[in-house]
């Protein structure tokens, strides 16, 4: 009698033990948590107000000449640069526009994409990457828009120079680390408003340090950018 008391007691501890180790493995993965600060507002109209003549004016003075279509562009090698998703930013799918961009362009691109990178981790905020919506309008892409109801669509856009590109600022891509380690986490999300937030300083910076002319878009939910490097 008093022997088997013991034995159901080393007994519950066994199965206690066994118990934990199946809680253990069943835990969901961590969750990484954003801890923002140094986060401030801004006036986007007031900040971004540079008008269409003025991204003209710069497009048409560090740009190409307006071409016909892709051939064109692909044979431009010493004046234009394809551009791709990579790390920093996602190329959209571009309906009426082609990934190409002068070497200033592409310079101020990844500028961009790394800046805000920076800036989020600086700001305690998991990381994602901008989505670029828009890029340079050949003549067909232009008589594309035409067609399908766009009547203010010109052939004297600065899309048209390789110097332009829009940048959505209610969209981003969530970057999760890769490896073991990455498929144990999960991160928390940063919402689109704050996201704004933090590429509108990176652009505002750029645009003071005499890199770029942005003008935010509101039909089109877009950074619309002109690089003035060439």
């Amino acid at each position: 009698m008093y022997r088997v008391i013991p034995n159901l007691a080393r007994g519950f501890a066994v199965l206690a033990a066994v118990l934990g180790i199946v809680s253990c493995r069943c835990r969901g993965p961590e969750l990484v948590r954003n801890t923002p600060h140094n986060i401030r507002p801004i006036n986007f109209s007031r900040e971004f107000n540079d008008l269409n003549p003025l991204h003209l004016e710069t497009a048409q003075a560090v740009g190409v000449k307006p071409i016909k279509g892709r051939e064109e562009a692909e044979s431009m090698k010493k004046s234009l640069v394809e551009i791709s998703s990579n790390r920093l930013y996602r190329i959209d799918s571009l309906t009426h526009s082609i990934p190409f961009l002068t070497k200033g362009g592409d310079r101020l691109l990844t500028m961009i994409g790394e800046n805000f990178r920076d800036s989020l981790s600086a700001k305690g905020l998991n990381p994602y990457r901008i989505i670029v919506t828009s890029v340079m309008r050949t003549e067909s892409d232009v008589l594309k828009l035409r067609k399908s109801g766009n009547i203010n669509a010109s052939d004297n856009s600065s899309h048209c120079y390789g110097t332009t590109f829009d940048i959505a600022y209610y969209r981003y891509d969530k970057v999760l680390p890769e490896g073991r380690k990455a498929k144990r986490m999960t991160y928390q999300d940063v919402s689109p408003d704050t996201l704004k937030l933090v590429l509108g300083a990176v652009l505002r910076d750029l645009k003071k340090e005499g890199k770029c002319y942005v003008k935010h878009e509101r039909k089109q939910p877009c950074f619309h950018v002109t690089t003035r490097l060439k």
